[in-house]
């Protein structure tokens, strides 16, 4: 590594992901993008979780574990990439899942029933779901199950670190192109992917603006979540950090109706990457991001060379049939 190490980390995926220009929305929006293509991890259905898991169940595995358990809503990409992981590597995979009961599963829901997840509904909010999460994970330390219990998005010192070593794998491949970008922009939640991407600029020492278009909390609140998580990695991995607050840029004007619903927005964004680049996107989180990169760029408030970092999440696509419109005679959504 370049100027810090890491925890031990299991190989979970393929890397690097790919680094690939987007030509057509290039011409359309004039401006130099390009896309890292984190969609194209594997297993489990591909998107970012996996390179915070690589960490986290790394230490799993060294705790002897029996039982993963996380939480996160109903079509969680990062419950179902946990789930299948944590069963691939011999354990069992608890979700407590927070919302509505669905009468069947579809999308993200449907692969982690595939892959033998227990599911415990019956939470309406995080904050309820996180009672009944620590009271779940009381019940399978009497059941001597040793569970290890992941945060919501994978997100503390450890999942932090999947995104630090994925800034560096950028900064790599972005020298053997020939290229550099002014801005970085990407979807923000629980804010341990935007954490990752700062510490490790920082070390080496970037000159990016990292944008976090938030896929539902207000700007002050991920502040405060991305701000805590640098000062805890940091910490962890004896590496200095002076990062403000005022280094952590947050758009929350595209959040819409609000967490995991559409807006008229977000749909023509996924309709534009589909139809322009063949690229599905995801309409909880890369279709909010990628909405907002395209006010962004058409009221010319990006840089010339910028980056849009898909974090995966395609699964959750098929679960939104009603609200990404109905199809038409011609093939085409009306």
């Amino acid at each position: 590594m370049n100027g810090f190490s890491l925890s031990n980390k299991l190989n979970l995926t393929s890397l690097p992901t790919p680094l690939e220009p987007l030509f057509n929305l290039s011409r359309a929006l004039g401006i130099d993008l390009w896309i890292k293509r984190d969609d194209l991890t594997s297993p489990a259905g591909g998107g970012n979780k996996v390179r915070k898991l690589e960490f986290l169940l790394a230490e799993a595995v060294s705790q002897a574990a029996r039982a993963v358990i996380t939480i996160g809503a109903v079509q969680s990409n990062h419950c179902r990439q946990t789930s299948l992981l944590a069963r691939k590597l011999g354990m069992e995979a608890h979700l407590v899942l927070v919302g509505e009961t669905p009468s069947r599963p579809e999308g993200n829901l449907l692969l982690s029933q595939l892959g033998g997840a227990v599911f415990h509904f019956g939470s309406r909010d995080f904050e309820e779901g996180q009672t009944n999460l620590q009271r779940i994970t009381q019940e399978l330390k009497e059941l001597d199950k040793r569970p290890y219990l992941i945060p919501y998005g994978g997100s503390n010192r450890l999942g932090v670190q999947g995104y630090m070593a994925a800034y560096e794998e950028l900064q790599e491949q972005a020298r053997i192109r020939g290229i550099s970008f002014d801005w970085i922009v990407h979807s923000s939640s629980s804010g341990g992917t935007q954490a990752g991407l700062l510490l490790a600029q920082e070390i080496i020492g970037g000159n990016e603006k990292v944008i976090g278009i938030s896929a539902g909390p207000c700007a002050a609140d991920l502040i405060t979540n991305i701000t805590a998580l640098i000062r805890d990695t940091a910490q962890f991995l004896a590496v200095p950090s002076t990062l403000t607050t005022a280094g952590i840029l947050i758009r929350d004007q595209f959040v819409g109706p609000g967490y995991a619903y559409l807006d008229g927005k977000t749909v023509d964004a996924i309709r534009i990457m589909a139809r322009q680049e063949a690229i599905l996107l995801d309409p909880v989180y890369t279709g909010k991001a990628f909405a907002g990169l395209l006010a962004l760029a058409r009221t010319h408030q990006v840089g010339r060379h910028v980056l849009f970092w898909h974090t995966g999440g395609i699964p959750a696509l098929y679960s939104f049939a009603d609200a990404l419109g109905r199809i038409g005679a011609n093939g085409c959504s009306d």
